[in-house]
């Protein structure tokens, strides 16, 4: 039931809260020289979970998808990056850590209208 109520958003929404967590990295390290910025390919990922694409293995060793081995993180590609080898690009850093902050959100109160909606079921309202 449980599988029902929460369908892939259970996946997507723990696949958001990682690339926040990501991109506050990325944030957090706009100053350290060398540093490489780094994005979740969260279509891939998602698509990977819900076994859209994925290989048909012959090993249990082979690897479903190259994002199964990086947790579908990939280095972005700087358009200025900075003389000392630092890519990150602090406005569209934060400008995507925004975005992905509000899409967090959305994801929660669809969820939270979901099991609103089996309470108020199950409640007989």
């Amino acid at each position: 039931m449980l599988e029902n109520l929460y369908g892939i958003h259970e996946d997507a929404l723990q696949l958001k809260s990682r690339r926040m967590e990501i991109l506050s990295t990325n944030i957090a390290n706009a100053d350290t020289p060398g540093f490489k910025a780094k994005d979740v390919a969260f279509r891939k990922v998602l698509s990977g979970l819900l076994g859209e694409g994925t290989l048909n293995t012959t090993h249990e060793r082979h690897w479903d998808t190259e994002y199964a081995v990086t947790g579908g993180e990939v280095f972005s590609i700087p358009y200025n990056p900075a003389v000392d080898g630092n890519t990150v690009e602090i406005g569209l850093e934060q400008a995507k850590f925004g975005k992905a902050s509000i899409e967090y959100q959305a994801t929660l109160d669809f969820l939270q209208g979901r099991v609103s909606a089996y309470k108020r079921a199950l409640k007989g309202e």
